[in-house]
């Protein structure tokens, strides 16, 4: 059996480390500019030299995004960003320019570039254009199913991989090139600023009745015309191995450590189980798209994996997630009397039950036994965001392991 590499995404350097530990063969991550993900915290370049030097210390990869449509005005500094990235040295630079492809082979042609969903991956003969030009490996756009996805793979060289998205949200517009932010907003999402108006609610206004909202369907709270649902194959992880697929890419890079950690240790299981004993597996395939939906999430679909997405892959009433846990932090480390320090990224309290997520799989839950502050005062919450604790818990906990508890407003 080939080697199917988990490609997980990273909002920090936090996330990045969660990501390895909880089973990514690779992770995708952003630097400060010229990324799809202008929002998302993103790197400096000594936190991406610090986030390479520890996924590679666990023999993980690290591929940089360098994915914006480029205009003319971006093109100095995109020059400028190739020249750090060559001294950083990532396994491999994310493109979708042609021109950026053009400059990253001329100023760093060491370093391996992936072609970019956003580059409308959609066929072989265009897999191949790439990989003549010294591309190593394509993302294939959404749209297409695993037959197509079959047929490409075939027809690829030994020496080009094939990346597609396995798990998070769909897009209204092909390929995620969309006109939607920039039109209504000006926030260009081909240069990393998207605004979402996919995700917005719309009425219907009659011109000669300006101000009179109407719902588009017959629903008082309007609808979600481009609102789809996200993408989840955690159940269908056999048919994407069958498809010749050498990287299962899980979208996400605005996402927190719990979401990667819940998402990245599934389907981690789920590919190895798959791998190691598929009737057990398809046994079980239901239950890896349960453990999915223990972090945020959308209504889940296959996408286009199946053919063309019907009416039921939209959510056409609400656009909120469904938000089963909340995030409070991970252990940064142990200290030798038991006590955890970390950092608090939502609110509990002395005598909460929560739960430790390990990378393994197990979900264990402890009770809070006391909560120190950073001059080891006792106290009986954190009451600043962002604030750094010393907690001991009911039962000992690791390093990196992600701390939740139950969404209080389920």
């Amino acid at each position: 059996m080939r080697k199917i590499e988990l490609l997980v995404p990273a909002s920090s350097l936090e996330v990045l480390k969660i990501a390895v530990i909880y089973g990514a063969d690779a992770v995708y991550i952003g630097g400060e500019a010229f990324g799809l993900r202008a929002k998302a915290k993103n790197f400096t370049s000594p936190e991406m030299k610090e986030g390479i030097a520890f996924a590679h210390g666990y023999g993980v990869k690290v591929y940089v995004t360098v994915n914006i449509i480029a205009h003319n005005d971006d093109l100095t500094g995109v020059k400028a960003y190739l020249k750090d990235l060559k001294e950083i040295q990532p396994d491999a630079l994310i493109i979708s320019d042609p021109g950026v492809f053009s400059l990253a082979r001329e100023i760093c042609p060491e370093i391996d570039i992936h072609i970019s969903t956003q580059a409308n991956n959609t066929n072989y003969e265009t897999a191949l254009f790439w990989h003549r030009l010294g591309a190593v490996r394509v993302v294939a756009g959404r749209e297409l199913s695993l037959k197509e996805l079959k047929e490409m793979k075939e027809k690829l060289p030994s020496g080009m991989e094939l990346e597609a998205f396995v798990h998070g949200a769909m897009c209204i517009s092909y390929s995620g090139r969309c006109l939607l932010s920039n039109f209504l907003t000006g926030r260009d999402a081909n240069q990393g600023a998207c605004t979402h108006p996919c995700r917005w609610k719309y009425y219907v206004v009659e011109e000669t009745r300006p101000g009179q909202y109407m719902p588009v369907l017959e629903n008082e709270r309007g609808t979600f015309l481009f609102n789809s649902r996200d993408l989840c194959m955690a159940a269908h992880v056999d048919d994407l191995i069958d498809s010749g697929i050498d990287s299962f890419k899980i979208e996400g890079r605005m996402k927190n450590a719990l979401y990667v950690a819940t998402v990245a240790r599934t389907y981690r299981r789920a590919i190895d189980d798959c791998i190691s004993d598929r009737e057990g597996y398809l046994s079980r395939a239901a239950d890896y798209e349960k453990q999915i939906s223990d972090c945020t999430h959308r209504l889940f679909c296959t996408g286009f994996f199946y053919g063309k997405p019907g009416p039921d892959s939209q959510i056409y009433g609400e656009s909120t997630y469904v938000k089963e846990y909340t995030y409070l932090g991970y252990v940064e480390d142990v200290r030798a009397d038991g006590l955890i320090r970390l950092t608090q990224k939502n609110k509990f309290c002395l005598g909460d039950e929560i739960e430790i997520i390990k990378p393994g799989g197990e979900d264990i839950p402890v009770r809070v036994e006391a909560i120190y502050d950073e001059d080891m005062k006792p106290v009986p919450d954190a009451p600043h965001a962002r604030q750094r604790l010393f907690v001991k818990l009911s039962q000992p906990a690791d390093r990196f392991d992600v701390l939740r508890c139950v969404d209080k407003e389920q």
